[in-house]
């Protein structure tokens, strides 16, 4: 029997899966740790944590695992996207932490690139948009403020780069990093755009030369990682690439049409398409799968499942002390009383822009809000407001992505943490107006990473991937009477930050 490893480096842990050519998972192991917050809106982490997470889930899925080294045939990793990526010196180094995705330091960055930067240009070379989101204004916050770490800068590096580099020796990026960084990429060339790095005074040099699709090999895996993972001396390593987009891999999502929401700590809601228009406010890049062809476009909230975290965290302790008192989960209490709730929350709704806001907002100075409080609502009310405002924000970019879509799967896939819940199922059902199908499997982006891998080296064939090795299961379908509640609330939320913003920019400013 042959296997393959799949790996995603998340936000807050990693995840490693030992699946053999049918996509039963063998082993699976996964280690958490935190985000750098040193500052506020301020997000990074240091490589070294992602490295030691890798290492270690590894070992444990092999050590679990007990199949023979040699069995191991390829190991893809996913990884979150690294925002500016990690700068490192000549020898591959780490000199600062990466500023991740979450990161919205660079609004001054912004400002310079819409003063000096013709615009429509960025967006007809890159198929994105400007936002400090992006990894180029990130990119252009170092080199302002860490002037001795941008000099001695070799490249920058996105997460998944940097652990093949240490795995295999070789430089290389993906094309799905890449093109996530926004700015810098030319999305019909599939290369760097020497155009925009010169205009944006990035030095192309700082881009690694060699950019491979994600199910291209970058190199094989060397004698010391080998002994220290428990794999094989020169395994296939592969490019890898985005979480958002091996997630929706994962779900079967190989077709234009196709779409499919990622729910965890922010939300992506993405769907293929062969070309992009930047003004509909969405983030592109070249997908996991058959990237040469097919864009992943995509919408994103920055804190979803973020947001029911704080929540839960703030304001839950009664649920946690039950929880430990009675062995129940403290987020299925919470669900238990929040579906006594009426939909729409009786007349209140929740902004979750608790780290600024991404697409369609793009504003990096808005903020989260509850609206329509009164003494009639509960502590419980607002949670469910809050699973509901996430929710509205992924109708949001929804109705901005079927502007640029020639058509939609009549069905939605949900993935990621929030799946779990059957009250955020229906929630998203009702809201979104579809169908709502989750995984059974439950893996996500690494089984997307360990399918890619399968495939590269023939443990599957084309036919098989465009099936997937997932079961999608039904969850959830719009209920009639909420329909209705839903698309009232939804038209007075989209009337909420328009309102609301210029209080937002105000109180940041104090």
């Amino acid at each position: 029997m042959n296997y393959v490893m799949g790996v995603d480096i998340g936000t807050q842990s990693t995840k490693a899966l030992l699946v053999d050519g049918e996509g039963r998972i063998i082993a699976q192991h996964s280690q958490g740790y935190r985000v750098d917050t040193p500052k506020v809106r301020w997000a990074e982490q240091w490589p070294q944590v992602w490295l030691d997470a890798v290492e270690s889930c590894v070992n444990q899925c092999m050590a679990k695992a007990g199949v023979p080294t040699d069995a191991v045939k390829a190991l893809c990793i996913s990884s979150l996207y690294g925002g500016s990526g990690i700068a490192v010196n000549a020898a591959i180094k780490p000199l600062h932490p990466c500023l991740i995705w979450m990161d919205r330091r660079a609004g001054e960055q912004v400002a310079w690139v819409r003063e000096h930067v013709d615009q429509q240009r960025l967006f007809e070379v890159t198929g994105n948009s400007l936002d400090s989101y992006y990894g180029f204004t990130k990119m252009l916050w170092l080199k302002q403020h860490q002037p001795e770490v941008w000099a001695s800068t070799r490249y920058l590096l996105p997460p998944n780069s940097y652990i093949n580099y240490c795995l295999t020796g070789e430089v290389a990026v993906d094309h799905s990093s890449a093109g996530n960084i926004g700015g810098v990429y030319d999305v019909a060339a599939r290369s760097w755009s020497a155009e925009m790095l010169a205009a944006l005074d990035i030095p192309l040099a700082m881009m690694p030369e060699r950019l491979l699709y994600s199910g291209e090999v970058v190199g094989g895996l060397l004698p010391e990682w080998a002994r220290r993972l428990g794999l094989p001396v020169g395994m296939p390593i592969l490019a890898g690439g985005v979480d958002a987009a091996m997630a929706t891999l994962a779900a079967g999502v190989t077709r234009p049409g196709n779409h499919v929401a990622m729910i965890g700590t922010s939300m992506c809601w993405g769907y293929l398409n062969q070309q992009v228009d930047a003004h509909h406010g969405l983030v592109s890049m070249p997908h996991v799968y058959n990237g040469q062809q097919d864009l992943y476009i995509f919408g994103g909230t920055i804190t979803a499942g973020a947001s029911v975290s704080w929540f839960r965290e703030q304001f839950c302790q009664a649920e946690e002390q039950q929880a430990r008192d009675t062995g129940q989960d403290s987020l299925w209490l919470l669900e238990q009383s929040a579906a006594k709730i009426p939909a729409g929350s009786e007349g209140l709704l929740f902004l979750p822009y608790l780290m600024g806001e991404r697409s369609p907002v793009w504003d990096d100075r808005a903020s989260g809000s509850f609206v329509g409080l009164n003494l009639y609502h509960s502590r419980i009310h607002l949670y469910r407001a809050v699973l509901e405002g996430v929710t509205f924000a992924l109708r949001h970019n929804i109705e901005a992505g079927t502007q640029g879509a020639h058509s939609l799967d009549p069905r939605l896939i949900v993935v990621g943490g929030a799946s779990h819940s059957d009250l955020w199922m229906q929630i998203i059902a009702d809201v979104t107006r579809y169908p709502v199908y989750t995984i059974v499997q439950e893996v996500e982006a690494a089984l997307g990473a360990a399918l890619l891998a399968a495939h590269t080296v023939g443990l599957v064939d084309t036919a098989q991937m465009e099936k997937g090795w997932v079961q999608l299961e039904l969850r959830a379908e719009p209920k009639a009477e909420h329909v209705q509640v839903y698309d009232r609330a939804f038209a007075d939320y989209l009337q909420l930050y328009p309102a609301l913003k210029p209080v937002m920019h105000s109180l940041q400013s104090h």
